[in-house]
C-alpha cells in the first residue's frame, strides 16, 4: 500500500493559517492574530477562513475548524488548491438537497488534503471529488441519513481521467440509500480502508478507473436486496488502452449480507483481489460478468453460501476471460459458469457442502 501504516496525528494538532472557532452559538474566525469573521453560521465561517488564505499560494495552507455545526444540503464548502482543511467537530447536513453539491466539494484544483472529517445528515454528496489531481483524505467519518458519501470523478469531461493521484486513509461510511464510495473516471486511486455500514447501493464502487490500489473493503448490509455489492466494478473499470494489464489490486474484501460481496460488469477487469472472506449474501457471493483478467483469492479466502461464485456474460459484451479461482474455501454454496467462459482456472480451492459446476 502506497498510504503510510503510522497513526493518523491528532486532529487539530498541526499549523494552521487560518481558524474557525465555535464560541457558544456563534463563530469567530482567525488568521494572522486577527479576528476576521464573527458570525452564527458555520458554513459561514468555514468560508471566511479559507477565503482569508493566500490567493496566490502555490503551497499548501491550512485551516482548523474547532466545533460542531450544521449546513444546508444545497449549499458546498469549495476548496481551492493549495488547500488544508481539517474539520475537529461534526457538520450536519440539513435541508433540501441540490444535485453536485457536497459539505466539503473539491473541482478542477490540485494538492488538497482533508486530514479529519465528520458528516452527519442527508447531503446529496457528502464529499465531491471531480477533476482534480493529488487530493488527499485522512479519517472520513460519513454517520448520514440518505445521500451518497464521496464521489470522486471526471464526469464533466469524459475525454479523459481529469481525477488524478486521490487517496483515502481510512473512510467509514453508514446509512446512505445510494453508494458508500464511487468513483468514475479516476487514474491513480488509493485506499487504505473504506468500511460499509448499511448502505444502499455498494460500499465501494469503481468505475472507469484504472491504477486503484485497495487495502481493505469491510461491508456489512451493502445494498441488501439490490444487485450492488460490497465491491463493485463496472463501466470499463481497469481497463487500459484496451487491455487490461493487473492495475487494480485489492487486499481483501470482507462482506456480511447485503446484495453481493463481489461483482465485476461490463468490460471490467485487471483486478487481484488478495483475500476474501464473504458470506450470507442475498444475492450472488461473487459474480464476474464481462470480465477480464480477473483472479480471487490470489492468498486465500472463504466464501459461504447461501450465494454462489458465478461466471457469466452477457450477450452484448465480449465474453468473460481469464477469470482465476485460487485458495478458496467454498462452503454451503457452489461455483457457477454459464455460459463457458474463456480460459477460466479454478485451483487449489475446498469445497465443503458446495458443487463445481465450471467448465
Amino acid at each position: 500500500m502506497a498510504i503510510s501504516e503510522t497513526p493518523a496525528a491528532e486532529c487539530g494538532s498541526g499549523t494552521y493559517h487560518a481558524e474557525a472557532v465555535q464560541d457558544g452559538s456563534g463563530w469567530t474566525v482567525r488568521a494572522g492574530g486577527q479576528t476576521i469573521h464573527e458570525g452564527g453560521d458555520m458554513l459561514a465561517a468555514m468560508r471566511a477562513a479559507v477565503d482569508s488564505l493566500d490567493p496566490n499560494r502555490t503551497r499548501q495552507q491550512g485551516v482548523v475548524v474547532h466545533g460542531s455545526g450544521s449546513m444546508p444540503a444545497n449549499t458546498s464548502l469549495d476548496l481551492p488548491s493549495h488547500t488544508l482543511l481539517e474539520v475537529c467537530g461534526t457538520i450536519d447536513v440539513t435541508g433540501p438537497v441540490a444535485a453536485n453539491h457536497a459539505a466539503v466539494r473539491i473541482r478542477h484544483v490540485q494538492d488538497v488534503a482533508v486530514p479529519h472529517l465528520s458528516l452527519t445528515g442527508s447531503p446529496y454528496f457528502g464529499v465531491f471529488v471531480q477533476s482534480a489531481q493529488n487530493v488527499h483524505f485522512g479519517q472520513i467519518g460519513l454517520r448520514l441519513s440518505s445521500g451518497l458519501g464521496m464521489r470522486v470523478d471526471s464526469r464533466d469531461d469524459d475525454s479523459g481521467r481529469m481525477a488524478r493521484d486521490i487517496s483515502i486513509d481510512d473512510v467509514y461510511v453508514s446509512g446512505t440509500d445510494n453508494h458508500g464510495v464511487e468513483t468514475y473516471g479516476v487514474d491513480g486511486f488509493t485506499v487504505g480502508t473504506v468500511t460499509a455500514r448499511n448502505t444502499g447501493y455498494s460500499g465501494l464502487l469503481l468505475n472507469d478507473t484504472e491504477n486503484a490500489d485497495i487495502g481493505l473493503v469491510d461491508a456489512q448490509n451493502a445494498g441488501t436486496g439490490t444487485g450492488y455489492a460490497a465491491l463493485r466494478m463496472a463501466n470499463r473499470n481497469g481497463r487500459v488502452a484496451g487491455a487490461y494489464p493487473a492495475n487494480i489490486r485489492v487486499g481483501e474484501v470482507r462482506a456480511r449480507g447485503g446484495g453481493r460481496g463481489i461483482f465485476c460488469v461490463s468490460e471490467s477487469g485487471g483486478a487481484v483481489i488478495d483475500r476474501v472472506d464473504i458470506a450470507d449474501t442475498g444475492s450472488n457471493a461473487v459474480l464476474i460478468e464481462n470480465c477480464h483478467n480477473v483472479t480471487i483469492a490470489a492468498q486465500g479466502g472463504t466464501v459461504r453460501g447461501p450465494g454462489d461464485i458465478r461466471i457469466a456474460a452477457r450477450d452484448e459484451f465480449a465474453n468473460t476471460s481469464g477469470v482465476t479461482l485460487s485458495n478458496l474455501t467454498v462452503i454451503d454454496s457452489a461455483i457457477t459458469e454459464r455460459p463457458c467462459a474463456i480460459n477460466t482456472i479454478v485451483r487449489d480451492v475446498v469445497l465443503e457442502g458446495s458443487r463445481d459446476d465450471t467448465c
